[in-house]
């Protein structure tokens, strides 16, 4: 049957709409999110009393210690006020966080139904269209369709965020390894150190996550063996109609370029703004590796260089 371009992609969002996507990372957003908020009462909660103290203690010790303060209302109001925009703020960040995930796993899912258009097996478990590359028509289509897809769904404003937060991880890794190079003894002495530690803990899980999905992205959409199986099956068509050969001829020409334009295209997934920029991306290689080789040095005793600087 005949399809266009919009038909065949109409058909692949509608599969990827139907998709049930996972809720782990939300969750995770929203645990990290409760702690955070919680943490500066839990750690003068298990700083200043025991085990055996904690299973006797009163609620007004338990407000002196959320408050930090003798538990006065002028002092409880701003405590509740300090909680609340915490919980309110980090929900908002993680939230925009899991906003990315569900967005980069979306763009994963249409990169897989598009690499599996071409296989009839496959096409036919995910009731997908499937097509072969056997005509210049097709193949047409077939690169259409590869750009019609990797444009769906919101792109510069989610990149942006991830850029965003990339550049914020790498921040808290700076200013923790410049922490550890001024005592790395009494680095944990200090509760804005364990909130770094937190923060970029749950920050790298996030982070991982994204680079993980969007280099299988890269991954599928840059798959030049499809259209070297194409052109395997064009060479046994030869040999069995050799009445056809010069139009599969053709067909086989443009699937070489097809294929070189593809490696030409192939980029490695990269965080939007960082990369793109050397000038940024040298500075902060520069900044970020000079200190984690301070903080080596400094634990080991011995000076090791990661990044040496070239005139």
């Amino acid at each position: 049957m005949d399809m266009s371009v919009l038909e065949i992609s109409g058909i692949i969002m509608s599969r990827v709409n139907a998709y049930q996507q996972g809720v782990g990372y939300q969750m995770l957003g929203n645990v990290i999110t409760i702690g955070l908020a919680f943490f500066p009462f839990l750690y003068r909660l298990f700083r200043e009393k025991s085990l055996d103290q904690l299973k006797s203690i009163s609620a007004e010790e338990i407000l002196t210690l959320f408050c930090g303060a003798p538990p006065v209302t002028p002092v409880l109001i701003l405590s509740m006020i300090n909680f609340f925009e915490r919980l309110c703020l980090t929900w908002i960040f993680f939230f925009m966080m899991c906003v990315a995930e569900r967005t980069y796993k979306q763009r994963f899912l249409f990169a897989k139904l598009f690499s599996h258009i071409t296989s009839a097996r496959k096409a036919r478990k995910y009731e997908i269209p499937h097509f072969r590359l056997k005509k210049v028509e097709n193949i047409k289509i077939w690169l259409s369709l590869r750009s019609f897809l990797k444009r769906r769904g919101p792109q510069r404003s989610v990149d942006v965020v991830v850029s965003s937060v990339f550049l914020l991880t790498l921040s808290i890794a700076f200013i923790c390894c410049a922490q550890v190079l001024q005592g790395h003894k009494t680095f944990l002495n200090d509760a804005y150190n364990w909130e770094f530690l937190i923060w970029e803990t749950a920050l790298l899980l996030f982070l991982l996550r994204l680079a993980s999905l969007g280099s299988e992205t890269n991954k599928k959409y840059s798959n030049v063996s499809i259209l070297l199986t194409e052109q395997i099956n064009l060479y046994l068509k030869m040999e069995k109609k050799p009445n056809k050969k010069e139009q599969l001829t053709l067909v086989n020409n443009v699937l070489k370029l097809s294929t070189k334009l593809l490696k030409e295209l192939d980029t490695p997934f990269r965080l939007y703004g960082l990369t793109m920029n050397p000038l940024i991306y040298n500075i902060t290689r520069v900044v970020i590796l000079s200190a984690v080789s301070g903080v080596i040095s400094d634990l080991l005793g011995f000076n090791i260089r990661l990044w040496k600087i070239k005139s």
